[in-house]
């Protein structure tokens, strides 16, 4: 991956459009479902996570994936709470500014991984609520997965 200051661009605009009126526990689980089924339609070999701080909303480990995977969901989704941001968007801030999260945040890598697959779930007028995460695929497949199945499931969820 080749950070860009276009790719901030666009994920700040998926940020921005994928706000949704509410989310509650029933939603998280929909909304998990939703990304199980999406992974295995692709055959991604992926743990899906949906939490929100100190509580697992939803957890799925698909064909192949590994307790590695949700070392790194819980490692990407800390980014997520710390910074209000998708992890991707945190991870290319830094590769753009030639820095770590450790030297600009004073964070421990063993704690904070700014690599993409975690996306900030918002609801208007509440702000950061929850956060969805996937891993096992590369960064950037991870970061458009749970973009895709948000998107979906605001699409679902809006009235006609």
């Amino acid at each position: 991956m080749v950070p860009t200051k276009d790719m901030l661009d666009q994920i700040a605009k998926e940020e921005a459009e994928l706000v949704l009126d509410q989310f509650t526990e029933e939603d998280a689980w929909e909304l998990g479902c939703l990304m199980v089924e999406e992974a295995k339609k692709r055959q991604a070999r992926i743990a899906i996570d949906i939490r929100r701080p100190g509580q697992i909303m939803f957890h799925a480990a698909l064909a192949g994936a590994t307790p590695d995977n949700d070392e790194w969901i819980r490692r990407k989704s800390n980014v997520v709470f710390r910074f209000g941001k998708a992890s991707l968007a945190v991870g290319v801030s830094l590769a753009l500014a030639e820095t770590t999260i450790e030297q600009k945040s004073f964070v421990s890598p063993l704690e904070f991984s700014p690599h993409g697959g975690a996306f900030p779930i918002r609801v208007r007028g509440c702000g950061l609520v929850a956060c969805a995460t996937v891993s096992g695929l590369p960064q950037e497949e991870d970061h458009a997965l749970v973009v895709a199945c948000i998107r979906k499931f605001k699409e679902r969820k809006t009235p006609r």
